[in-house]
């Protein structure tokens, strides 16, 4: 098996802006996995708040060496091994997983979700996300996303207010509002989600910060609107506690480390009665198309990153008015355009 990589920057259609940052380029890290003539294709998006870049990417991919392994179907002891190396690097562990399931699809001729059984009708509607911005800026961006069903609204500065009140001056349909722990008392949460239930909010996801959970347990008894988690889940391990203060989580392929962890994940929250949301960074089609193969299995969708840029280097899943089709594109269903 041969692993190689290369770097990509995606350029975004609009800045995007959340409670702690803002940019409008997103570098990626595509991967490349050889063996037998065939391709498999992976992506890692590394999130500054997750203590990743670029430049760790690579360096954490420099370590790997599969040659001592047979052949890519042995996925458990491959992504084992790729999991020791290191502590954390959840998106470079995440461009290796997807790879090898890519690869596996590929070898064998189906889709990922004909592989794992699952039902491509029962996709749910995805959402399509507006980054904080100015009430101008804003009202363009409703406008462009239209054709899609859901919104998925950035807040957590001092202007939410506003921000969802030009929403609502346009339009009526469903919105989920994500603070991505921009309200930082358990007060001034309460006062937030406590006015946004009056505006056909389907829930809140990371409210505070995650180290908060006293607080957020505090806040979900005394609201009426579910509490799904972000920032506050990384990894499976994290799942037991949070049941206790959220209602739901929000997998990221590039926290989790990829669709091996991602599928425990979604097994063990359904164990915990919670509800699952399947999220992401900015992606190309590599990420997105990867994380659609679980979306029969999940209540909510996020999976809008590469409808968020202009120069996707990939070819994938489509979204079209929020419907993820999954296609009988064999793995990943992903191709580089060139």
């Amino acid at each position: 098996m041969k692993l190689t990589w290369q770097r990509y920057d995606l350029q975004l259609k609009h800045i995007f802006r959340i409670s702690r940052s803002a940019g409008k380029i997103t570098p990626i890290v595509i991967v490349i996995l050889e063996h037998e003539g065939i391709l498999g294709y992976g992506e890692a998006s590394p999130s500054a708040r997750y203590g990743e870049t670029p430049d760790t990417v690579e360096k954490f991919l420099q370590k790997i060496k599969l040659q001592q392994f047979d052949s890519p179907f042995l996925v458990e002891d491959i992504l084992h091994y790729v999991d020791l190396l290191a502590e954390k690097n959840t998106a470079a562990k995440c461009a290796v997983d997807i790879a090898l399931h890519d690869w596996i699809g590929k070898k064998l001729g189906v889709p990922l979700h004909t592989m794992w059984g699952l039902n491509p009708k029962k996709t749910p509607l995805c959402s399509f996300t507006i980054g904080i911005d100015t009430v101008e800026v804003i009202a363009q961006k409703v406008r462009e996303a239209e054709e899609f069903p859901i919104l998925k609204v950035k807040v957590g500065l001092e202007n939410d207010k506003e921000i969802i009140d030009t929403i609502r001056g346009i339009t009526d349909k469903v919105i989920r509002v994500d603070a991505n722990e921009g309200w930082k008392s358990k007060e001034l949460a309460l006062e937030r989600i406590k006015w946004l239930q009056d505006n056909n909010v389907e829930f809140i996801e990371q409210p505070m910060p995650a180290a908060q959970l006293d607080d957020i347990k505090w806040l979900r008894d005394k609201v009426n609107m579910p509490i799904i988690a972000d920032e506050s889940v990384i990894r499976l391990s994290d799942l037991p506690i949070l049941a206790q203060a959220y209602d739901g989580i929000n997998i990221k392929l590039m926290k989790c480390t990829g669709l091996r962890e991602a599928m425990r994940m979604i097994n063990t929250a359904r164990a915990l009665n919670m509800k699952v949301m399947m999220g992401c960074m900015i992606e190309s089609a590599v990420g997105i198309s990867a994380a659609a193969q679980l979306s029969p299995l999940i209540d909510f969708a996020d999976l809008d990153g590469n409808v968020l840029i202009n120069n996707d280097p990939f070819d994938g899943i489509k979204n079209e008015k929020g419907a993820l089709h999954l296609s009988n594109a064999i793995g990943i269903g992903a191709e580089p355009r060139m």
